[in-house]
């Protein structure tokens, strides 16, 4: 835990000052000068600082820049989404997602419940499969290729007698999502839990999230989810044009 805090206050230190060498650092955190050196490889190792090459001086590096991207954009996509998920949630009745890929899954960070008398559980906050989730595979099908193979080249776990765990078969279900613009999953994580969603979009055309309706199989069939799908792209659409993307 030591060594977390003293890591976080030499990104601090870095972000008041510019740059600072490492006998500067240790003297702010009142360590030995080998310590803020060690500290200052491994965050150097992940691209969080950077070394200037004249002065051995030590500045923030890209990777923090990535960070704070990917939270700008979760903080802007859930905040754009939310009044829209509710107008959703509030005509249909049924339950409305924002999720975004969180490494090898999709989390879900906005939701705005529906007002029928069954409607699906509070998934907020959860990370769930990207091959057994309509959310999921939309942000699956859009990832750049090597990465995607890499997914599903992994063994897939079967949570139903629906879910897809064969790669061949994904790879052609995630070509047909890519084609027509959103995806459906049907009892495929849950017996009697079935979701349809479409693609949110930057300003630069990169998916950055799925906007899904997900809700019981009695009211959700097959053929009431396809009806919906318009809708759902429809919204995601708009959601993308509030992010920036001109469609």
């Amino acid at each position: 835990m030591q060594s977390v805090e003293r890591a976080v206050s030499v990104l601090e230190i870095l972000a008041e000052q510019g740059e600072a060498g490492v006998t500067e650092i240790a003297d702010e955190l009142d360590v030995h000068r080998s310590t803020a050196f060690r500290l200052l490889g491994v965050l150097e190792n992940r691209g969080l600082v950077a070394q200037t090459q004249d002065r051995g001086k030590y500045f923030l590096g890209a990777g923090v820049l990535r960070l704070a991207g990917a939270a700008a954009v979760r903080l802007d996509i859930s905040q754009e989404g939310a009044p829209l998920c509710r107008e959703l949630a509030d005509e249909l009745g049924e339950t409305v997602n924002i999720a975004v890929l969180d490494d090898d899954a999709a989390v879900n960070i906005m939701q705005a419940r529906g007002s029928a008398s069954v409607t699906a559980q509070n998934w907020l906050g959860r990370r769930t499969p990207l091959h057994a989730t309509s959310s999921g595979k939309v942000l699956l099908a859009h990832q750049p290729p090597a990465l995607r193979e890499g997914l599903l080249a992994r063994t897939l776990p079967r949570f139903t007698d629906r879910t897809v765990t064969g790669a061949a078969a994904l790879r052609d279900e995630l070509r047909v999502i890519e084609e027509r613009g959103f995806a459906l999953a049907m009892e495929e994580l849950e017996v009697g839990l079935t979701a349809v969603a479409a693609p949110v979009r930057a300003h630069d055309g990169k998916v950055i999230g799925a906007l899904s309706i997900s809700g019981p199989v009695f009211r959700l069939t097959e053929e009431r989810l396809r009806e919906l799908a318009k809708r759902v792209v429809d919204r995601a659409d708009e959601l993308s044009r509030r992010m920036g993307h001109v469609l």
